[in-house]
């Protein structure tokens, strides 16, 4: 439980940050334009809100637990006088002249922003004046554009208007990778630095891979980290593989839709590092495991078989639980054969020495100005990995593994870790760039499409066509929700 808290409130104070920079792109680039932003909202607010305040008359005005105020709506008439009806037969209404609104109505003071908290926390809004989104009534627009509205400006500053929470989206990672290269540097393992090689899923191993393998080449390209491997061979499709197996060369294919397969198999993990088992600490009462090891001793067999692998000899342990066992171990470069017991969970009281003082690693240092080009080199990779991988999505597999805020809050640890939390933030902050540019209406590429089709054709798309496009955008949206989160749903079952 202690776990699932911490992923939670990872995920919720991850995806505040992020959709409070989104938005924070919209509102930036609308006041540089001088076009007025009515409401700055984190997370939704129907019925009321946790949080509202507003600068009316120079000074700050705060509302705590207040609920939204009333449309204070009036009928559109026609030329004749007569109420104007929709294609429903219901009839338009429109905001009343702000000078009819109550006193202490904040809307009276239409220059300012209202700034807000909302109590639903599924994302948040940007409400910028004169702007056709899924909450405006179309007609509300009747009227002349106003100098400070959306509507009346050109083509170019509207695009950079919509963009902005991808544009923001998109700096946010870069800065947050650069400040972690910064603080961390890069670390990795090179591949011919594995010596004991991989294990690999069963998928893999139904293709061609033994676990020990050490990837050579893909395609003829030689490989040199794990990054390269899942990109190549799961994300992009390619088929060639050469591995090092017993100190040889072997060839083989995988086939094209390897990667397909990984996922409709469920795979997890494509491949591990093989790690010797060599023992760090012993438990505080040795003698409950009547073992004799000592710090340092690198064991090689367990119960008469020849093994040296952590997983190997993880396995074995399993088999023989409750049970005293053989054990052989060398300590100084001396062969040893003792026996231990093995408690009914498998194990046998140690603590394993840290695998990475095995291998060499090969780290990069970034002062803090070398740190922003880095941080856009990986965030462009990241970038280019993801578009890659999305075509994943719309293979059978791929669709019933499309998760909702479930598997995104699975992605973080359950101990709370800033570096990781901070990383996996820039990730999330990638990943909704690109699917907010997706050019599907309310989305922002679906404005954005709207507007390149005014900039070509001169002409803008007709109220009738983007009221029905954002509708049939938010009827997809809400489909793709319920059964993106009903997938995590399944899966706890």
């Amino acid at each position: 439980m202690e776990a699932f808290l911490i992923k939670a409130l990872q995920l919720i104070l991850a995806l505040s940050i992020l959709v409070f920079v989104h938005e924070l792109g919209h509102f930036g680039f609308a006041r540089l334009f001088k076009v007025r932003v009515d409401k700055f909202y984190l997370f939704f607010n129907p019925k009321f809100s946790i949080l509202r305040l507003k600068k009316i008359n120079g000074k700050w005005l705060i509302k705590l637990f207040a609920k939204n105020p009333d449309d204070h709506l009036q009928n559109v008439l026609d030329s004749e006088g007569l109420p104007k009806l929709d294609r429903k037969g219901k009839p338009v209404k429109v905001p009343v002249p702000i000078e009819q609104l109550p006193e202490d109505d904040w809307r009276r003071y239409p220059k300012t922003t209202e700034w807000g908290i909302g109590w639903l926390p599924l994302g948040g809004y940007c409400k910028i004046a004169g702007m056709v989104d899924e909450t405006t009534e179309i007609l509300q627009l009747s009227s002349e554009p106003q100098p400070w509205e959306y509507r009346s400006r050109p083509v170019w500053q509207r695009m950079l208007m919509i963009c902005g929470g991808v544009i923001f989206n998109f700096i946010a990672a870069i800065l947050i990778f650069a400040m972690i290269l910064f603080k961390n540097g890069e670390e990795f393992i090179p591949l011919e630095n594995e010596y004991l090689g991989y294990n690999y899923c069963q998928t893999a191993l139904k293709y061609g891979f033994e676990n020990g393998d050490r990837i050579v080449s893909i395609n003829n390209e030689k490989i040199n980290t794990k990054k390269e491997v899942i990109d190549l061979l799961i994300i992009e499709g390619k088929q060639d593989v050469t591995v090092s197996r017993y100190g040889q060369a072997i060839s083989f294919q995988v086939p094209k839709d390897f990667g397909e397969k990984m996922v409709e198999a469920k795979e997890k993990q494509f491949m591990t590092e093989r790690i010797p088992f060599v023992v760090d600490s012993i438990v505080k009462d040795p003698l409950v495991y009547n073992v004799r090891l000592v710090k340092g001793d690198s064991v090689v067999g367990l119960n008469g078989k020849h093994l040296f692998e952590f997983k190997d000899i993880s396995n074995e342990l399993l088999l023989c639980k409750n049970k005293k066992v053989d054990i052989s171990f060398y300590r100084n470069g001396n062969f040893i054969t003792d026996s231990i017991v093995v408690d009914e969970n498998g194990k046998m009281g140690i603590i394993l020495k840290n695998p990475v003082v095995f291998f060499k690693t090969q780290k990069t240092e970034y002062g803090f100005f070398a740190s922003f080009p880095a941080g856009w080199r990986l965030g462009v990779e990241t970038l280019s990995t993801y578009i890659k991988q999305f075509r994943l999505v719309f293979t059978k597999a791929g669709a019933q593994s499309v998760g909702g805020f479930g598997a995104i809050g699975s992605l973080f640890p359950g101990t709370w870790d800033w570096t990781a939390f901070w990383s996996m933030t820039a990730f999330i902050s990638i990943i909704l760039a690109f699917m907010n540019i997706l050019p599907i209406p309310v989305l922002d590429g679906g404005y954005l499409l709207f507007l390149i089709y005014e900039l070509i054709t001169r002409k803008k798309p007709s109220d009738k066509f983007m009221e029905i496009s954002l509708n049939i955008g938010m009827f997809l949206m809400l489909a793709l929700l319920v059964y993106a989160n009903g997938n995590d749903i399944l899966k706890l079952f």
